[in-house]
């Protein structure tokens, strides 16, 4: 999902030009290994329901690129916030179903 660039450059007129991999920037993996729990929750949100994601524990981006995901398959909105995923609408089986699919272990909990 995130691609790896040449440290911005697009095009070179140069014809010996080659990209090392020393300076190829690392491509951000998403580690599949978190324990992850899919809830529904309304508190504070004016009686709507809201999908939550918790458990993730890689880094900023690949916890966007997954709520991203989330979102686009679900067909809502949604976010990140304090290192949780919001879905909006009560979509627990369809994310967790998803989740599976991508190879994350993950579970409903919250009765």
């Amino acid at each position: 999902m995130v691609r790896k660039t040449a440290g911005g450059i697009v095009y070179s007129t140069n014809p010996s030009f080659e990209i090392t991999p020393a300076e190829m920037p690392e491509r951000a993996t998403v580690p599949k290994d978190h324990d992850l729990r899919v809830q529904l929750d309304k508190k504070q949100r004016g009686g709507k329901l809201v999908t939550v994601v918790s458990g993730h524990s890689g880094n900023q981006l690949e916890l966007e690129v997954l709520a991203k995901l989330l979102k686009s398959k679900c067909g809502v909105g949604g976010g990140v916030k304090d290192r949780f995923i919001l879905i909006q609408g009560d979509f627990r089986d369809k994310i967790l179903e998803l989740l599976l699919k991508e190879g994350y272990r993950a579970k409903k909990a919250g009765g």
